[in-house]
């Protein structure tokens, strides 16, 4: 067993190896960034070493920093985790010419299983079914455009040298195909230096499905079932789960031979995973299901693997990494109960899903259930790396019994000033749809309006501030505001402010939500929401209600521009100001005809989120 083990990478998957690695006894050592002097995962490890500044170009994707921390520290050998250098077939014969043991898959596998044409082509050889599509040389727009209108509309037009949704172009008609495919190579040459395409036939009601598969040095491969990985958006996975929904005994059989055969074909050593596209039009069936890509490392998404099978793929990889079998056989593993997992992610979906970073000041996730996550309460969500705040993973004996777990799990989320899709998570997972099995790779995208809280606070939220406003939460002396109408019945109605907004309200018949005092601020958690909450200034608001006009900054960020001044009368939607963060532009604007009474921002101020940028009153007086 390999004695002492380097984590090339950071975050929620190093701590993972961590802790996997600390079970069997391996030393650990950690490598950080400027940004990560006090992440967690260096905090785990038994050593940790500076390797650059936080940009990870100049630090986690620099090969020789990272292999000359494991010289100077003794490790023995290098896990890469996922992401940054993980599939990269260089850095493994470096790490491997360097003397130490590469945790990850063999560089010839990676290879050839890089480019997505040479890999269908490799796979139709092997026998394995790939999509309908062209992966020719000819690159010519015209000869591209021949060869769509054959296959037929819509197609998806994918760069050879794509990932992470990146490169990617669907298109309805021939008359659009030239534009789309030239904006589909600018983007491919810009992200991956190589603007090549593959075509393929679009499929209507697509369902990701995915084999994990293992091998080791000694010729064995085995699957450990399949996943799937349909909730998706924008090419992005949020929801995962094992086994998939409508999978028969025979579809299973023949997808998972076919994930093994594709391995076989590679000389394949270590985790991997092989992706498949299912056209879900006529439910799971074995002749429309076909290969897409193999990802040679292992996955975000490998705990739902590991709770219904009960092994730790981790452990998987450090015992064939130290020349081991595969600690079963392939009549040794089944298939218990059902998992799912939920990437809990820091962006605001309702603000467009905007990146929110920024300080962990409140981080409270369920505490029974599986949590992998790399942050901790205290600590900071930064823009250098991924926006994973942690993964939300639950296991029981049905798929109805794991939705409903994995649903509840997101509600009890509590993440402040940092924002986070908690709320979508829980609403998709409890959506009659999800819940019924009736997946596929557009069901996001098609509930967003069902499944993003609204920008303004619900009548639920409004009635829970004021069921806390009323019951003095924290033991502050707030008012109880009692209001009547001239000849109508007396009603309890309650002046609250939500997120700078005021509203009038009748306090919930029964409060569920937690209300908790932060940095002086009081904040309402709820089902995953979380809101600014506050006694309501009640001079001259009407029955229902009234907005003061307060713009609050939606993310931390940068003012790039102003566009009025204060007393300029403005129009409803005229832009104010220019926010940047994360290199994204957002323009903030008016939301009703009015006045600039107060302006508080000036260009190149930062701000942060939920900061006070300007009010915009009535122009009435």
């Amino acid at each position: 067993m390999i004695e002492s083990l380097l984590i090339a990478n950071r975050g929620e998957i190093a701590c993972r190896i961590i802790r996997t690695a600390r079970a069997l006894g391996v030393r650990t050592i950690a490598v950080y960034s400027d940004a990560d002097g006090a992440a967690l995962h260096v905090q785990l490890a038994d050593e940790a070493v500076h390797i650059g500044p936080s940009p990870a170009r100049e630090s986690y994707l620099l090969g020789e920093r990272i292999i000359a921390a494991a010289k100077a520290t003794g490790a023995q050998a290098i896990h890469p985790g996922y992401g940054f250098l993980s599939e990269n077939a260089d850095f493994a014969d470096a790490v491997q010419a360097a003397g130490l043991i590469w945790v990850g898959a063999p560089a010839s596998s990676i290879r050839a299983m890089g480019l997505k044409d040479s890999a269908k082509a490799l796979m139709l050889a092997a026998g394995v079914p790939v999509t309908p599509g062209y992966m020719g040389d000819n690159q010519d727009p015209d000869h591209l455009r021949a060869q769509a209108d054959a296959i037929g509309y819509p197609v998806l037009i994918k760069a050879v040298a794509g990932g992470g949704g990146k490169g990617m172009r669907k298109v309805e008609a021939s008359a659009e195909f030239l534009d789309m495919l030239a904006s589909c190579k600018r983007e491919a040459n810009a992200s991956f230096g190589d603007a090549r395409v593959l075509i393929e036939k679009y499929i209507l009601s697509p369902r990701h499905i995915e084999v994990q598969v293992f091998g080791d040095t000694h010729g064995d491969v085995v699957h450990l079932f399949e996943r799937d990985c349909s909730l998706q958006r924008r090419h992005q996975k949020v929801i995962e789960e094992a086994p998939a929904p409508g999978m028969t005994a025979d579809v299973r059989q023949a997808v998972c031979a076919a994930a093994v055969k594709a391995a076989k074909a590679v000389d394949y050593v270590g985790a991997g995973t092989i992706e498949f596209i299912a056209d879900a039009s006529d439910g799971l069936r074995s002749d429309r299901i076909w290969f897409m890509e193999m990802n040679t490392r292992l996955q975000v998404e490998h705990p739902v693997t590991e709770a219904i099978t009960g092994q730790d793929l981790v452990e998987w990889q450090l015992r064939v990494a130290s020349g081991e079998r595969l600690p079963k056989r392939q009549d040794e593993l089944q298939i218990t109960g059902w998992s799912m997992e939920a990437r809990l992610y820091a962006e605001n979906p309702t603000a467009g899903f905007l990146p929110s970073t920024g300080p962990l000041t409140r981080l409270r996730l369920p505490g029974d259930i599986r949590i992998d996550t790399g942050v901790y309460e205290g600590g900071e969500v930064t823009p250098f790396y991924d926006p994973m705040i942690a993964k939300l993973i639950v296991h029981a004996p049905t798929r109805q019994a794991a939705a409903a777990k994995l649903a509840a799990a997101a509600g009890q989320v509590q993440v402040w000033p940092v924002r986070t899709n908690a709320a979508l998570l829980a609403r998709a997972a409890a959506d009659d749809d999800f819940v019924a099995g009736r997946v596929d790779t557009g069901f996001i995208e098609r509930g967003l309006s069902a499944l993003v809280p609204a920008a303004e606070p619900s009548a639920t939220i409004q009635a829970e501030a004021a069921s806390a406003l009323l019951s003095a939460p924290m033991g502050r002396p707030w008012i109880d505001l009692t209001g009547f109408r001239a000849n109508g019945p007396a009603q309890r109605r309650v002046a609250v402010d939500v997120a700078g907004s005021i509203h009038l309200a009748e306090p919930a018949p029964e409060a569920r939500g937690q209300v908790t005092s932060i940095d002086g601020r009081d904040v309402l958690f709820l089902d995953g929401e979380a809101w600014s909450i506050g006694p309501g200034r009640v001079d001259g608001v009407g029955d229902g209600r009234a907005s003061d006009g307060a713009i609050l900054s939606p993310m931390p960020g940068r003012v790039i521009a102003v566009d009025v001044e204060a007393g300029q009368t403005v129009l409803r939607g005229q832009k104010l100001l220019t926010l940047e963060a994360m290199k994204m532009e957002h323009g903030m604007i008016a939301p009703f005809d009015g006045v600039v009474r107060t302006l508080v921002v000036k260009a190149g101020d930062q701000v942060g989120e939920g900061a006070l940028l300007a009010r915009i009153e009535t122009g009435a007086d």
